[in-house]
C-alpha cells in the first residue's frame, strides 16, 4: 500500500523535531570537548562566570584553581580563548600571532611565579594549578619536548611531592629528566634544577645515598660555572646538609649550614656595600627605589623576579638555618650571630626594616660578650643604616 501524502505542518514538525536533535547533538559535542581546567576530565559543566571560557568538573576543582591562579588570570584569557576572526591580510594574521604569544608568555610567567611562591610558603596544594597553568602554556608556546617546560615539571614534582603525591612527583620528574637528556647543549642551570629535583625527591623518599649524589651533582655544575662559593651553590649545600641532618650526621651537617651563611653573609655584605655606594651619590633616593623604577621593558621584568626569587630562596634558607641553630642542645652564639647577621641585610635590602634591626640587634647582643669581636663593627654600622633609614620614614 503506497504511504499516505505528508502534510505541510507534519513536514515542519519533522523539520523541527530534526533541528532539536541537531542541536542537541551539537551542544552534547561541544560539552564532550570542554575538559575541566584543573584535571582535565571530560564534560565539565561549572563553567566560570567572569571569563565564560573556563570548565571545571566540579566546584572544589573551580575554588582551587581560583584561589591558586584563575583569579590573576580571568581576563587575561579572554583574548587568548576567543575564536579570532578572519584576518584579511598577511601583515595582520602576523601581528595577531605575535599578540597571542606575548600573552600566553606573560602567563607562563606570572603562573610558574605564583606557584613559585606558594611553594615557599609551604602551600603545596595551592600551588599545583598554578604550575599546571605554567606547563600547559610552555607547551602550547614552545613545544612538547621543549627544555623551556623543565622549570614547570621541577615545580610540580616539588608542590606534589610536598603534599604525598609521590607517584605523581616521579612522574614530572621523568619528563623533566627525559627532555635534559634528548636537549644537546642543554644549560647548566637547568640541570642544577634537575639535580636539585631529583634530589629533594629522594630525600622524601628515604633514598638519602641517592639524595646525596644528585646533590652533589648539582653542587659541582653549579660550583663549576658559578664558583665555589656562589649563591648558585648555596642551596645545594643546604639540602645537603638537611639529609646529614636527618641521619643524625651532625658534624657534616653543621659545617654545611656554616657555609652555607658564610656564602650567602658575603654575598649580602657586597649588596649591602654597592647599596651604600648609590646612596652616598643619589641621597634622595630610597634604598628600594630601584624596584619601583622598572619599566615595563621584558627583560628588566625577569630581572627583578629573578632578584625577588633570589631574595626569597635567602630568607627560607636563612631561616630555616637559624633554626636548626637555635634548637640544636649545644648552643653556638657565634654560628647564630652569624645567621642573624646575613638575615638582617636581607631583610634591610628588602625593605623590612623592624625585621631588620631586630636581627642585626640579636646577633650584635650575641658577639659581644665573644672573645673575637671582628663583625661587631660591621653589624654595628648595618645597625646605623638601618635606623637612619627608619628615621627618614617616620
Amino acid at each position: 500500500m503506497p504511504a499516505p501524502p505528508t502534510s505541510a505542518g507534519s513536514r515542519a514538525n519533522r523539520k523541527r523535531r530534526l533541528g532539536n536533535a541537531a542541536a542537541a547533538a551539537g551542544r552534547a559535542a561541544l560539552e564532550g570537548s570542554r575538559r575541566c581546567e584543573l584535571c582535565g576530565a571530560a564534560a565539565a559543566r561549572v563553567r566560570c562566570e567572569g571569563c565564560r571560557l573556563t570548565y571545571y568538573c566540579d566546584v572544589a576543582h573551580q575554588k582551587a584553581d581560583w584561589v591558586s591562579i584563575h583569579e590573576r588570570i580571568c581576563q587575561l584569557l579572554i583574548p587568548i580563548r576567543m575564536s579570532v576572526p578572519f584576518l584579511l591580510s598577511e601583515k595582520e594574521r602576523k601581528h595577531g600571532t605575535e599578540q597571542l604569544v606575548k600573552r600566553q608568555k606573560y602567563i607562563i610567567d606570572l603562573a610558574y611565579s605564583t606557584a613559585r611562591e606558594f611553594v615557599w610558603d609551604g602551600k603545596h596544594q595551592e600551588a599545583i594549578p598554578a604550575a599546571l597553568h605554567a606547563l600547559r602554556f610552555s607547551t602550547e608556546v614552545y613545544g612538547s619536548n621543549s627544555v623551556q617546560l623543565v622549570p614547570a615539571y621541577l615545580l610540580l614534582a616539588e608542590a606534589s611531592t610536598g603534599v604525598g603525591r609521590l607517584p605523581e612527583a616521579s612522574k614530572y620528574l621523568s619528563q623533566a629528566q627525559w627532555i635534559v637528556l634528548t636537549t644537546p647543549g642543554c644549560g647548566t642551570a637547568v640541570q642544577c634544577k634537575l639535580h636539585r629535583g631529583l634530589g629533594l625527591f629522594c630525600t622524601a623518599e628515604g633514598n638519602f645515598e641517592q639524595a646525596l649524589y644528585h646533590l652533589a651533582n648539582d653542587i659541582y655544575l653549579a660550583s663549576s660555572t658559578f664558583g665555589l662559593k656562589s649563591v648558585e651553590a648555596s642551596g645545594g649545600y643546604f639540602h645537603m646538609a638537611n639529609v646529614f641532618f636527618r641521619q643524625n650526621k651532625m658534624d657534616i651537617a653543621n659545617s654545611l649550614y656554616a657555609e652555607v651563611t658564610d656564602i650567602w653573609r658575603a654575598f649580602l655584605l657586597k649588596s649591602v656595600q654597592a647599596q651604600e655606594r648609590i646612596l652616598e651619590s643619589r641621597p634622595e633616593m630610597s634604598p628600594f627605589a630601584g624596584d619601583e623604577e622598572v619599566g615595563e621593558d621584558r627583560m628588566n621584568r625577569f630581572t627583578l623576579r629573578a632578584a625577588e626569587a633570589q631574595r626569597a630562596e635567602a630568607i627560607r634558607v636563612l631561616s630555616a638555618v637559624l633554626d636548626v641553630r637555635e634548637q640544636a642542645p649545644k648552643q653556638r652564639p657565634g654560628e647564630t650571630a652569624g645567621v642573624l647577621h646575613a638575615l638582617a641585610m636581607l631583610y634591610y635590602l628588602t625593605g623590612d626594616l623592624p625585621k631588620a634591626r631586630e636581627a642585626g640587634l640579636r646577633a650584635f647582643h650575641l658577639l659581644k660578650p665573644l672573645p673575637r669581636q671582628e663583625s661587631l663593627e660591621t653589624i654595628g654600622h648595618l645597625l646605623e643604616l638601618i635606623n637612619s633609614q627608619l628615621s627618614c620614614s617616620k
